[in-house]
């Protein structure tokens, strides 16, 4: 029974834990021009469900007193930091100053006939997200170019015109639940870039998991010259040291991935997955 009420409280638990509890201080380092997989790539989609349904199990088989408080540990974790785990793995930022759009409800209206949210408001989520990080990063980030950044989304000066958007549907999310919606760099940008294609994640804060995946391709454009240009000095700067820091969050939450789940495994080397486990059924011992 305490290990039933410990799986039923950390479920919980996951689904009321907000707030970004893991900022991340800028750090400057050699980054490289190509990125290495994040550790989940490999991973089912479903990778986050599945290892609290792997603890659940190991819970059954009458875990003794340490082996409860690491799967109350592991879960407890994941309850903390699953968007970390999950978005912050593959180099999004997850942190309040840096991310798109957080838990935002979603609206009955948005859903179709069938009770799911309409394909294309997935579209609109990723553009209202793409406008608030921007909007953020002038404000949090580059306070100094707070004016240049406020109107990189208006046709006045120097701005991101959005060329192509892909939208790839993971699952369909229904009401009620909330998303955030985050954004990344895909390549590292130079001083000649004149375009930047960006990858966005769509969370579902119910599910825990992403509901879709898009591909932007941005261009910059001098509305006062009427043409295309590269990237100027103040976006230049801070969007490469959004690179640097995307890279060093995949690496360290890809890292923190792979040790959850090895401790995952251990538990279950030391309950279930031995010759001599036995279920526990919750009946009266004989």
């Amino acid at each position: 029974m305490r290990a039933a009420r410990l799986l039923h409280r950390a479920n919980i638990a996951s689904k009321r834990v907000a707030g970004d509890l893991t900022g991340i201080p800028p750090r400057r380092f050699r980054s490289a021009s190509t990125t290495e997989a994040p550790a989940t790539a490999s991973l089912s989609p479903r990778w986050l469900s599945d290892v609290k349904q792997r603890i659940g199990k190991c819970l059954t088989f009458g875990a003794n007193d340490e082996q409860i408080r690491k799967a109350g540990g592991i879960l407890s974790e994941i309850a903390r930091d699953w968007r970390e785990l999950v978005a912050g793995s593959e180099g999004f930022l997850t942190e309040a100053k840096r991310r798109g759009i957080y838990r935002q409800e979603v609206v009955w209206g948005e859903g179709d006939s069938m009770g799911h949210v309409n394909n294309v408001m997935y579209n609109r989520f990723a553009e209202s997200g793409r406008v608030q990080w921007t909007q953020k990063l002038g404000m949090h980030v580059d306070p100094a170019n707070r004016k240049a950044w406020r109107n990189v989304m208006s046709p006045s000066e120097a701005g991101l015109i959005l060329k192509s958007i892909t939208t790839h549907f993971k699952f369909p999310m229904t009401w009620p639940d909330h998303y955030s919606v985050y954004h990344k760099l895909r390549s590292e940008p130079t001083s000649g870039t004149s375009s930047i294609v960006l990858d966005v994640v769509i969370m579902s804060e119910l599910h825990q998991r992403p509901a879709a995946r898009l591909v932007e391709d941005v261009v910059v454009y001098d509305y006062v010259r009427g043409k295309k240009i590269a990237l100027p000095p103040f976006m230049l700067d801070v969007f490469r040291e959004t690179w640097v820091l995307q890279e060093e969050v995949k690496g360290r939450y890809s890292e923190r991935v792979m040790h959850l789940l090895e401790d995952v495994r251990q538990l279950e080397q030391g309950t279930w997955d031995k010759s001599d486990a036995v279920e526990n059924t919750g009946s009266a011992p004989r």
